[in-house]
């Protein structure tokens, strides 16, 4: 039996985790649940699952998760430091890192440094903190898993002994697909009046308000070059961004002598989910079979920079190193945060950004307390920014 904490349990991914692990009661047990403040949905899933640990992030919504549930033994608390002990807890075996932005980096890194089997869907545990995450996992054991739906596919394109040689894998490049987003098609110099509804409106995967913004932007697709990275110890020169808006083929790669492996199915999280859950093994998702005789076509295409300037914004921060990315992750944070509020207009996101990648210094990675501090140093820099154009 496998013990399963889920952070962010009420997210997509949360969601998608908890309908596998009810389709295989026999294999695996729900220890914790944690939520930031759905409530409702929170206590529903601890009815269903009746998990040993409940943890929300404050004391108001602990207080009426903990009268909602009352009959039920599961044990209530809050706040990020009972989200690393139920990530580190003895009584856990795996952990989904589902906790979207830098809320979910000090309890995906507790698992790691505790040497469960992490299941990463957090990338900005990799995009923040990558070598400290990756020294993490490393010393201690852990056994790392990939979500993203296009770092699954990766890691199922790669030999077996990639991980101990990659040097000697014959690996060309690595080829992360991406949708394009709703906008893939329409006028470039109409994205100034995009409003919040329309960027959320992905054309094929059922995702959060953010990261349909992100996914939007492309900012996504530039987070996860970072991820990849670091998960697979490529430079960014190895790494190639190819459209694919039907998301059939999640993502490829391609090795020296001619061959492309690729990962294909429907565009459903429960696909890598229940991969990573059972590796090395395989369990039934509730995804249905991929008919290729249904797809017309399958359309590639090179990303636009001018279309997509925070794909290239991230692929900088790569290259830079450092703080960098964490300044960038910050950034956008905050600037998503902006537009989805209104404050400020779509193309907006990608100046915010630029703008603190330019006013900030980055610096050296070295301890999870500096990349802390850059991250703040980035979200008040931002927010200076965002004021600005507010008023404007």
């Amino acid at each position: 039996m496998q013990r399963v904490t889920i952070l962010g349990a009420t997210g997509s991914i949360g969601v998608s985790t908890l309908d596998v692990l009810a389709r295989h009661p026999e294999q695996y047990e729900v220890h914790a649940l944690s939520a930031h403040g759905r409530v409702d949905e929170l206590a529903a899933q601890c009815r269903r699952f009746r998990p040993a640990r409940a943890v929300v992030g404050s004391p108001d919504a602990a207080a009426r998760l903990a009268g909602m549930i009352a009959d039920l033994p599961t044990e209530v608390s809050w706040g990020e430091q009972a989200l690393c002990e139920i990530a580190a807890s003895r009584d856990t075996d795996t952990v989904m890192a589902a906790i979207v932005g830098a809320a979910g980096l000090a309890p995906t890194l507790a698992a790691a440094r505790a040497g469960k089997k992490v299941l990463l869907a957090n990338k900005e545990a990799l995009v923040m903190s990558g070598q400290l995450f990756m020294d993490a996992v490393r010393e201690h054991k852990a056994t790392l898993l990939p979500i993203d739906s296009e770092h699954n596919a990766i890691f199922q394109s790669l030999p077996a002994h990639y991980a101990r040689a990659p040097e000697a894998a014959g690996v060309a490049k690595i080829l992360l697909t991406a949708s394009g987003g709703p906008f893939l098609k329409r006028a470039v110099e109409t994205l100034e009046q995009v409003t919040p509804e329309e960027a959320c409106k992905h054309p094929n995967w059922s995702m959060g308000r953010k990261i349909s913004v992100d996914s939007a932007t492309m900012m996504n697709k530039g987070l996860e070059v970072i991820e990849a990275h670091w998960l697979f110890g490529a430079p960014a020169d190895l790494i190639e961004v190819v459209i694919h808006p039907q998301s059939v083929i999640h993502s490829m790669v391609s090795y020296v002598d001619g061959s492309v492996l690729a990962q294909l199915g429907n565009p459903d999280m429960r696909t890598p989910i229940a991969h990573a859950l059972a590796f090395p093994e395989r369990i039934a998702s509730g995804v249905a079979q991929l008919d290729l005789t249904a797809m017309a076509a399958l359309e590639f295409h090179a990303p636009d920079f001018r279309r997509f300037p925070c794909l290239a914004l991230a692929f900088d921060a790569l290259r830079a190193g450092g703080t960098a990315p964490a300044l960038l992750n910050a950034a956008n944070e905050v600037a998503v945060e902006a537009f989805l509020d209104r404050r400020i207009g779509f193309r907006d996101i990608d100046r915010v950004v630029q703008r603190v990648m330019n006013e900030v210094q980055h610096g050296a990675a070295s301890s999870i307390e500096a990349v802390l501090e850059q991250d703040a140093q980035a979200r008040s820099a931002a927010g200076r920014i965002v004021d600005g154009l507010a008023r404007t």
